[in-house]
């Protein structure tokens, strides 16, 4: 058998280095010689970052600067909606209102609301109408029975240590004095429409909005008489800030309502050691004893002058009166009204005494006759 000769063009032994599979072109640029000896070649410059890959920053630093201005627009409210600058939020006294720190611990919010004197008439809505905290008769209450269970509330924020510590915030306790701080207050009814700044408990935090609440809601008071909870939704409470211009009221109503007299409870000069306030259901009058929740009540006379006077003035600033010499309005320079000479007249007294008291006790002479409430 004969062997043809290969081709010329034809390999005739097995190919030379590693066996692989057909070589491919290389996927990126051919690789730089070392450099030589002569000297190092400077670098390139770096590759750019995508631009893809500094857009989600650029989102986030735009979320962060929208939601800055949010915030700073409008104040938040847990019923849904907001309550912005420039709201009066009217709460009445049976509703537990937006964003309670508690369940309710009021025990009662029966006080009939009672006119302040004299009455000024319809005052622009800039205006604050003052009631010294000590003025007898600003609050109202039953005899032996506390307006609101100071213990509850004690038992229900010592039960959740977050609403606790953003309460103590905003009454400027340490977290642990807040029993302590609840035991010093007095529980009493509002007898006059009353605006404050409300605080509610909203992720962790307090939030705050002003409102007024209806006369007959049940609140604790300091030692200066200024309302600090509000009892249907342990709710702590501050003085009011002060607005310009014509608020919008939101919220609830009632058939008594009226804007004009509406006021704000001046701090007393010095601390109140007994609150004379008005029993509606015997139609008589209690001396009861600061931080007290009724047990020492005891019945006293009449003041003489069981309506609440008022001094208006005008804000020029939002503050927070935390000094009663510079909180308090001053009285008018001039009585625009006389003391009644006979149980017939209907003329209120001067408000001078009422805006000067500094301390309340019960009364040791017995009053003249004055109208009905």
């Amino acid at each position: 058998m004969s062997v043809e000769p290969p081709s010329s063009g034809r390999p005739t032994g097995p190919p030379s280095g590693p066996l692989s599979g057909p070589s491919q072109p290389p996927s990126g640029p051919p690789s730089q010689p070392p450099p030589s000896g002569g000297g190092a070649q400077p670098p390139g410059p770096g590759p750019r970052r995508p631009w893809w890959r500094s857009g989600p920053r650029l989102a986030v630093l735009a979320t962060v600067v929208v939601a800055a201005v949010v915030v700073a627009v409008v104040l938040s409210r847990g019923d849904g909606g907001t309550v912005r600058r420039g709201e009066i939020f009217l709460q009445a006294a049976d509703r537990t209102g937006p964003d309670p720190f508690t369940e309710s611990t009021a025990q009662d919010s029966s006080a009939p609301p009672a006119t302040p004197s004299p009455n000024t008439g319809t005052a622009p809505s800039n205006e604050v109408r003052g009631v010294t905290g000590s003025a007898p008769g600003l609050y109202g209450g039953s005899r032996d029975v506390a307006a609101c269970d100071v213990e509850k509330q004690v038992d229900y924020l010592r039960a959740a240590p977050e609403k606790n510590k953003a309460f103590a915030s905003v009454a400027r306790v340490e977290a642990s004095a807040v029993p302590v701080h609840l035991r010093s207050l007095t529980p009493v009814q509002l007898r006059l429409d009353t605006r404050v700044t409300n605080h509610g408990y909203v992720d962790g935090a307090a939030t705050s909005y002003q409102a007024v609440l209806q006369a007959g809601t049940a609140v604790l008071v300091d030692d200066r008489g200024v309302p600090r909870v509000r009892c249907a939704c342990g709710n702590p409470l501050t003085p009011p800030v002060p607005q310009e211009g014509t608020p919008e009221q939101t919220g609830d109503s009632w058939p008594s309502y009226r804007a004009s007299n509406v006021v704000v409870v001046v701090p007393a000069t010095t601390v109140i050691n007994v609150f004379v306030i008005y029993d509606d259901e015997d139609d008589g009058w209690i001396a009861r004893e600061r931080g007290d929740e009724g047990d020492k009540d005891r019945p006293t006379d009449r003041p003489a002058k069981p309506s609440p006077s008022v001094s208006v003035s005008t804000p020029t600033s939002p503050s927070t009166p935390t000094s009663p010499e510079t909180s308090e309005p001053e009285p008018p320079s001039q009585p625009t009204t006389t003391e009644p000479e006979s149980p017939g007249s209907t003329a209120p007294p001067p408000p001078d005494e009422d805006t000067t008291t500094t301390s309340q006790s019960a009364p040791t002479e017995s009053a003249p006759p004055s109208p009905a409430l």
